[in-house]
């Protein structure tokens, strides 16, 4: 059932405070994108294979806990909604797994290892419980395609803006915190960064209202919700493009630490590196909605996936004291991978809009749990490929590394990346949905829920 709000044109508050949830949300994603692998590595002290392994089994569980929780988040019912109230209770299980996988325990090899899985499954089961209701929230928020594309480059803007602060941040907190004590430094910095989202997470529930709610009277099995996502082909075209080119983003975002630490030899470099490329994402994220007046969604998503392949196969030739050039190809890339976040977001509450349409029932939910576990599987397997890569070609950590620990990271962080951005733009080939269709959609949705509601009635 839709409000009779649900396409009037959303305000800046509510936009702005929708945004806060992502800001929260990177104050733990970008630390686990960028700094968890070098910090398990360099500062737990696991072997890379080891974490690679642990990063690929952890985020199998998320199979079962991702779509579990859509089916849970699409059942409740408050006062306040179906997915707002998960960002109140949420927020206590997130800043306590947060702060205890950046503990170090004082054990052995084998008890760190054990620590570190049952911190990791708590902390990206946290993360579950708090972001899929906040990422399902956009497909409630307003039907209108446009107001939904841009609703998403606000978030993706917050999410970058906090991703920005994280990555200059994190480095000089860990060291100004610890004081010399570098584990000590990571738990302190991950407890600042918990009250601080506790407070965006709070001005996201405060600002947003839910306007769209499922079918008058459906009741449908979980089962019948994986059924229907099974048989949603956009949808499933978008769970393989979300997976592939987080592959990309996640092998160049969490290698970048190591290229400037062990190849370049300016580990100083790190900081503003990160910064320029998040500063980069956030402004490819605000013109998204000026670029999709030109374009639609999936041109302009095979044209920024080529050109990311493009440049990530140029930054290999890169020779390592030429330091700008490399800022200015990280910021082009960034440039690019701005706008993904926004228009892939944006493509997922289309498909859940075109699952109602074509079995009468909406699961929304459903629909993000499903592509944040996308999310998350493409971050596991480039981790298990990083950590499989670096221990088979001798890495050790805090030492200067041999030949062939020092290209595969060269490779790692240009030309592997560079082959899933170009197998985005081949994936990306066979979505189906367009403006011309979603329009259509939307009226014949409409339509049949005056009739139900018309229905109800008599």
């Amino acid at each position: 059932m839709t409000d009779k709000s649900s396409n009037s044109k959303l305000t800046m508050f509510e936009k702005v405070g929708y945004a806060m949830g992502d800001v929260a949300s990177n104050f733990y994603w970008r630390v686990f994108d960028v700094f968890l692998f070098i910090f398990y590595t360099d500062v737990f002290g696991l072997s890379p294979a080891a974490v690679g392994t642990m990063m690929l089994v952890t985020r199998l569980i998320d199979a079962f806990s991702d779509p579990i929780m859509g089916a849970m988040a699409d059942r409740t019912q408050t006062r306040f909604g179906k997915f707002r109230p998960y960002l109140l209770w949420g927020i206590i299980p997130i800043a306590a797994a947060g702060i205890l996988t950046f503990t170090v325990p004082d054990l052995d090899e084998g008890g760190k290892l054990i620590w570190a899985y049952c911190t990791y499954i708590f902390m990206m089961l946290a993360y579950t419980f708090i972001n899929v209701p906040y990422g399902a929230l956009l497909g409630v928020v307003t039907a209108d395609s446009q107001q939904r594309t841009t609703l998403t480059s606000f978030r993706f803007i917050g999410a970058f803006s906090g991703g920005t602060l994280v990555a200059y941040m994190t480095p000089k907190l860990v060291a100004w915190l610890g004081q010399g004590n570098e584990a000590l430094g990571w738990q302190l910095t991950m407890t600042v960064y918990g009250f601080v989202a506790l407070a965006l997470f709070v001005a996201t529930f405060v600002a947003t209202k839910e306007r769209i709610s499922p079918p008058v009277g459906q009741k449908t099995p979980v089962i019948q919700d994986i059924k229907d996502l099974l048989s949603n082909k956009p949808w499933i075209v978008l769970f393989s493009l979300a997976l592939v080119i987080m592959m990309t983003i996640s092998l160049r975002g969490s290698v970048g630490t190591f290229y400037f630490k062990y190849y370049v030899n300016r580990e100083e470099l790190i900081a503003t590196f990160l910064t320029i490329y998040m500063i980069s994402l956030a402004v490819g994220a605000a013109s998204t909605p000026l670029l999709t007046k030109f374009m639609d969604k999936k041109k302009l998503l095979m044209l920024l996936m080529a050109l990311v392949a493009i440049l990530s196969t140029v930054f290999y030739f890169v020779p390592k004291d030429q330091v700008w050039l490399m800022y200015s190809l990280q910021g082009a890339i960034g440039l690019c991978l701005g706008p993904k976040s926004p228009l892939v977001f944006s493509m997922y509450a289309d498909t859940a809009d075109y699952s109602q349409w074509k079995t009468g029932r909406r699961a929304t939910a459903m629909v993000f749990s499903a592509a944040a576990f996308a999310q998350k599987l493409g971050g596991a397997l480039a981790g298990a490929m990083i950590g499989w890569m670096l221990g088979s070609l001798g890495y050790v950590a805090n030492q200067s590394q041999n030949a062939g620990s020092e290209q595969g990271i060269v490779l790692l962080m240009t030309l592997i990346p560079a082959g899933f951005a170009a197998l985005a733009v081949f994936v990306v080939r066979f979505y189906t949905l367009d403006e011309a269709q979603m329009e259509t959609l939307h009226k014949e949705l409409k339509f049949n829920e005056t009739q139900e509601v018309d229905s109800v009635s008599n």
